[in-house]
């Protein structure tokens, strides 16, 4: 089947494009347009993936561009987003644009095009703190970011066109996905890359809130599942390991799969504000492992130490580590 992944030069999005090229499909790769012809991650895919999808450059927020990338797709698998949460407090704006107005660029192409399947990226964040756990997807949304606001308000335009025109919309929520290629504004790749150009006090937000970490493999796994599952049409779904456990944590973890010792620095700049701290996370994955007949590899504590050591492994390679600028704070 024709596949659309929007985001696809992005870090999950990359993962995503590679594993369908792989599965044998036929995938169109949606693009950030830039001047420099870059398509992100997918410019190092390995070579049994390069020259095997089709790649459109564009941008989300033109509708005009989004259908013209559409056209004669049967799936999409709808990942651009601006994801950054210290980023939102300042350009609050931008994220409104990207990720509401982008998703309904989305769903009216998809419904106008007849789209058989449009997967809609949503996130944990849209939960705010816990209130109860595991955290099913009745959960009350809580917009404690302008991040997590602008994705409660994407996810209710994508499931609007669902209830309202029939648009065949799938909403799947995951928790904190990690791995190889996520940008280093993320906890995980902050810490590694930190240790592995030679810091022994790490720099760090908060270090006592608590996290649902999900390999990115089980993440890419969810969307192939999401897509095929017909009894996943109007639902959303989680995808989580359902194990949960807290910054502090994660980084002694770290510390120890690399064999040093490390201090904590709490750095003020990288705080939310006071009540923006999303303080616990941890999924339900039932409703996933129902519908999607999803279970994921990388589950528990066994499973996060297994998936941090590939994570280190790609981060610690002169060649990866080079690209990102481990000396400040990635905004």
């Amino acid at each position: 089947m024709k596949i659309l992944v929007t985001g696809a030069d992005g870090f999950i999005g990359s993962h995503l494009t590679e594993a369908l090229v792989r599965r044998g499909d036929d995938v169109r790769a949606f693009v950030c347009y830039n001047s420099f012809n870059s398509w992100g991650w997918l410019d190092e895919c390995p070579p049994d993936v390069a020259g095997e999808f089709e790649v459109f450059s564009g941008d989300v927020r033109d509708p005009h561009g989004v259908r013209t990338s559409m056209k004669d797709c049967e799936i999409v698998l709808h990942l651009a987003a601006l994801i950054a949460i210290p980023y939102s407090y300042h350009s609050p704006d931008t994220y409104v644009d990207t990720n509401i107005k982008g998703t309904l660029n989305v769903v009216q192409a998809a419904r106008s095009l007849g789209v058989h399947r449009l997967v809609h990226t949503s996130t944990s964040e849209v939960y705010g703190t816990a209130r109860s756990v595991p955290m099913t997807e009745l959960h009350p949304l809580q917009g404690q970011s302008p991040y997590s606001a602008s994705k409660i308000g994407a996810d209710q335009i994508a499931m609007s066109f669902y209830h309202a025109f029939g648009t065949p919309v799938t909403v799947l929520r995951p928790f904190n996905t990690y791995g190889p290629r996520q940008s280093a504004r993320a906890v995980i790749p902050t810490i590694i890359t930190q240790i592995a150009a030679g810091a022994r006090t790490i720099k760090l937000g908060s270090v006592h809130p608590t996290r649902d970490f999900s390999y990115v493999s089980d993440t890419v796994g969810g969307f192939i599942a999401a897509a095929q599952a017909v009894d996943a049409v109007g639902e959303v779904v989680n995808l989580g390991s359902g194990f949960e456990v807290s910054i502090g944590d994660v980084a002694r973890t770290i510390a120890e799969a690399m064999d040093v010792e490390i201090a904590i620095e709490v750095d003020s700049q990288r705080l939310r504000p006071e009540n923006s701290e999303v303080e616990r996370l941890l999924a339900d994955n039932s409703k996933a492992k129902s519908l999607l007949k999803w279970t994921p590899e990388f589950s528990g504590r066994g499973g996060l130490s297994r998936g941090l050591a590939r994570t280190i492994e790609w981060f610690t390679d002169p060649a990866n580590l080079s690209r990102f600028k481990s000396q400040i704070y990635n905004v």
